[in-house]
């Protein structure tokens, strides 16, 4: 009863504090108040109250997040037994969560913990009597493909195929387009993106044609594991053989994949060929190519790329601007690092403590002292949080 109290108090101070109305708290900002909660408790039993308070689905992609926080820091703490206890407790007691969405979930969360036995087990009991006393006459491809996906989350990778093989026959289940997606999913992230081949000749016999997301992942995975040949074969392959002209998605994924390899001028050559093709770069293309370029010290190309990107109208992201000054200050460029700050405070968008007093701190030392002070004065009246910090790092500039 104390706990109760306590979190009627707290959603009631966090109530006032977000100017919520006196009326009953609406299904979304009591999971707000739960998220909110959840952030700093440790204790199982009360994590456990939060979320039975909030009164959580999987419908609301809030609800959805806030069972993932309350799962991971349950797992984290090796408190598995919670887990399980919680699960299915909320399966039994609950009408509205007697649901195949749910037990879908479920079995998710339990990948998200690890926990692939009791994903198994569920998967296996809905199978042969669901919560709702009724035996299912065919296979659910829902529970299949949150089955394999919970695998690749807890990194079952071997699971992940002998499920695909043994369920799909034994429950009579005929898989879809995200299972195919997903068993490839796990052969590219475990190394083995060769096996996809064989993945999509049997979707050929079935007659399921892949689509952007099963080619996102074959480039990914045969970037990752430096297979060039075949990210030639596959970029013929999309086109050549199944008609399908790759989005922006699909290049944002070969840009990403080549900037990891530090191959940015390779990855800056497809921004060009999606220009030249009509396909319309977004922040996420350029945030990978700005990157690239710092992390391979070229920072006159990243310079250019963030004047280029803002030239065509696409919006920086809070990730781009905190790369640029970041990197821009780490290599001496303190005016060109503190222009962008200033652009990007302009938003609303502050770099983190650490990328700021680098900034701070080299605009000091190159005789800025002014500049220096003036962005520690902004940050201190927007943020409380690192005051002291601030009153520090001020106290020891010339």
């Amino acid at each position: 009863m104390a706990l109760f109290a306590r979190l009627r108090l707290q959603f009631l101070h966090l109530r006032h504090h977000i100017n919520f109305s006196t009326s009953p708290l609406s299904s979304k900002s009591k999971t707000r108040a739960a998220l909110s909660l959840l952030k700093s408790e440790t204790n199982p039993e009360k994590i456990l109250e939060i979320c039975r308070s909030a009164c959580l689905t999987p419908y609301a992609h809030i609800d959805r997040i806030t069972f993932s926080v309350a799962i991971d820091k349950l797992a984290k703490s090796n408190n598995f037994s919670y887990i399980d206890d919680f699960l299915t407790d909320l399966r039994t007691s609950r009408p509205d969560l007697r649901t195949v969405r749910f037990a879908a979930h479920s079995i998710i969360l339990y990948g998200q913990a690890g926990m692939i036995d009791q994903a198994i087990r569920l998967f296996k009991e809905y199978h042969e009597k669901n919560q709702n006393d009724v035996v299912l006459t065919s296979g659910s491809v829902k529970l299949l493909n949150a089955l394999l996906f919970s695998c690749i989350l807890a990194k079952k990778y071997d699971e992940v195929n002998r499920v695909f093989v043994d369920f799909s026959k034994r429950y009579k289940i005929e898989p879809n387009l995200e299972t195919f997606n997903t068993v490839i999913q796990s052969f590219c992230e475990s190394g083995s993106s060769s096996s996809c081949y064989s993945v999509l000749n049997e979707m050929d016999m079935k007659g399921v044609k892949p689509n952007e997301t099963t080619f996102g992942h074959l480039f990914a995975g045969f970037y990752r594991e430096e297979k060039y040949e075949d990210v030639g074969t596959v970029s013929k392959m999309i086109e050549e053989d199944y008609g399908i002209s790759a989005g922006i998605g699909v290049y944002n994924i070969r840009i990403h994949s080549l900037c990891k390899l530090k191959r940015a001028r390779e990855a800056n050559v497809l921004l060009e060929g999606c220009l030249s093709k009509g396909i319309t770069p977004n922040g996420l293309t350029y945030s990978h190519l700005i990157l690239g370029f710092c992390m391979e010290g070229d920072l006159e190309e990243a310079k250019r790329l963030f004047k280029s990107m803002e030239n065509r109208g696409c919006q920086p992201a809070y990730s781009c601007y905190a790369t640029l000054v970041y990197f821009l200050g780490k290599g001496g460029d303190f005016e060109s690092a503190y222009r962008v700050c200033k652009e990007s405070m302009g938003k609303k968008m502050v770099p983190n403590f650490s990328t700021m007093k680098i900034l701070v701190q080299g605009l000091a030392s190159s005789g800025e002292v002014d500049k220096a002070k003036e962005l520690i004065g902004e940050v201190k009246e927007r943020f409380s949080k690192n005051i002291e910090l601030w009153n520090e790092v001020e106290a020891g500039l010339p």
